[in-house]
C-alpha cells in the first residue's frame, strides 16, 4: 500500500469517526436534557416549598421590620431603621438574648454528651440491644407539645408526681415551675429527648473501623485512651453537626411557654424571669402586644446572629475536626 492510498484511508476513517460522535451526539444531548427535566420534575415540590415557605415568609417579615405593622390595623407606618434602633437599646431584648445563649452553652453539651454515652452504651454486645435502642429513643418521637404537657404535670407544685416523692420522704414540696428551678426543668426536658443524638452518634460510632481500635488494642492502649484518641476525631464530623444544629435549635427554643404556669396576667401566660428567652420576647411581641414590625425586627436579628454563631463555630473547629476525606481536596 502507497503513502497516498494510507493517507486517503486515514481520512477516510476520520471522517467515518466525526460523523458517528456527531450522530451519537444527538441522543447523548436529548438524554441529558432528559435528565435535567426529570431532575427538576422531581425536586420542584421541594423548590417550591422553599420559595413559597421560607424565601416568601422571610422577605415578608423583613419588610414588615421596617413598619409598625400590628397585624390588625391598616393603619401602619414606614419607620426604616426605627425598630432596630430600639431593639439595641433595649435591655429586655439583650437579656433574653443572654438567657438565650446560656441556655444554649448549657444544653448543647450536656445533649451531646447524653447522646454520645447512650450510643456508646448500645453499641455494646448486649442481650436485648435493639429492645434498649428503641426504649432510649422513643422519647425523641414524642411532640414537643406532649412533652412540655408531661413535664408540667410531673413537675407540678400542688399535684405533680416529682412534689408527691419528695413529700413522702418528708421535704418539702418546690415550685419547680417557677423560678429558680424553672430553668433545670427546662434543660431536663431537653436531655429527656436526647435519642435524636443518640441515634446519629451510633451511625458515627459503627462507621469507625474496628481495624483501629484492634490495632490500639495490641499497643496496650486503655479502653479510654483508645475512646479519646481515635473514636472521638473520627466522630468529630458528628460532633460539629450536632453542636451546630443544636445551638440553632435552643436559641429558637418555645418549651418554656409549654412549662408556663396556666396563671395568666392580663391574659398573657406568665413565663419565669430564668426561662423568659430570647423567642419568648418575640412570641411576646407577636401576639401579646402585637407589635408585628418589632417582632420581624427581632427574627431577623436573631437570624444574622445564628449566621454569626455558625461561622464562628466553624472556624474555631477547624483544626480539630478530622474528615476521612479533606473538604478542600474536592475544589
Amino acid at each position: 500500500m502507497t503513502v497516498d492510498q494510507i493517507t486517503t484511508a486515514a481520512d477516510r476513517a476520520r471522517s467515518t469517526a466525526s460523523t458517528g460522535v456527531a450522530s451519537a451526539g444527538r441522543p447523548r444531548s436529548t438524554m441529558t436534557a432528559r435528565r435535567h427535566r426529570a431532575f427538576y420534575l422531581f425536586t420542584s415540590p421541594w423548590i417550591i416549598g422553599f420559595l413559597l415557605l421560607t424565601i416568601v415568609p422571610m422577605g415578608y417579615a423583613l419588610w414588615l421590620s421596617f413598619t409598625t405593622f400590628d397585624g390588625i390595623s391598616p393603619n401602619w407606618h414606614y419607620v426604616g431603621l426605627g425598630n432596630y434602633r430600639e431593639l439595641f437599646s433595649d435591655s429586655v431584648t439583650w437579656d433574653s438574648l443572654g438567657r438565650a445563649g446560656l441556655f444554649a452553652a448549657i444544653s448543647v453539651p450536656l445533649s451531646i454528651l447524653a447522646g454520645l454515652g447512650l450510643a456508646v452504651l448500645v453499641n455494646r454486645p448486649l442481650r436485648a440491644r435493639g429492645l434498649f435502642r428503641t426504649l432510649l429513643y422513643l422519647p425523641a418521637v414524642v411532640p414537643p407539645v406532649g412533652a412540655g404537657i408531661a413535664f408540667k404535670n410531673l413537675f407540678d407544685q400542688n399535684s405533680g408526681a416529682t412534689n408527691g416523692v419528695l413529700t413522702f420522704f418528708g421535704f418539702d414540696a418546690l415550685g419547680w415551675l417557677a423560678d429558680p428551678y424553672a430553668r433545670y426543668v427546662l434543660i431536663m426536658t431537653v436531655l429527656w429527648g436526647a435519642g435524636n443524638i443518640m441515634i446519629i452518634s451510633l451511625a458515627g460510632l459503627q462507621d469507625v473501623p474496628r481495624e483501629l481500635h484492634e490495632a490500639a488494642r495490641l499497643d496496650g492502649a486503655s479502653s479510654w485512651r483508645t475512646f479519646r484518641s481515635i473514636t472521638v476525631p473520627l466522630l468529630s464530623p458528628v460532633l460539629l453537626f450536632q453542636t451546630v444544629t443544636g445551638v440553632i435549635a435552643s436559641v429558637q427554643t418555645i418549651m418554656p411557654l409549654l412549662l408556663a404556669p396556666i396563671s395568666t396576667t392580663g391574659g398573657v401566660t406568665t413565663v419565669p424571669q430564668s426561662n423568659y428567652t430570647y423567642m419568648i420576647h418575640v412570641f411576646a411581641q407577636y401576639f401579646a402586644l402585637g407589635r408585628y414590625g418589632y417582632a420581624s425586627a427581632l427574627l431577623w436579628v436573631l437570624f444574622v446572629l445564628i449566621l454569626i454563631a455558625t461561622g464562628l463555630i466553624f472556624k474555631f473547629t477547624s483544626g480539630v475536626v478530622f474528615y476521612n476525606v479533606d473538604p478542600e481536596a474536592k475544589k
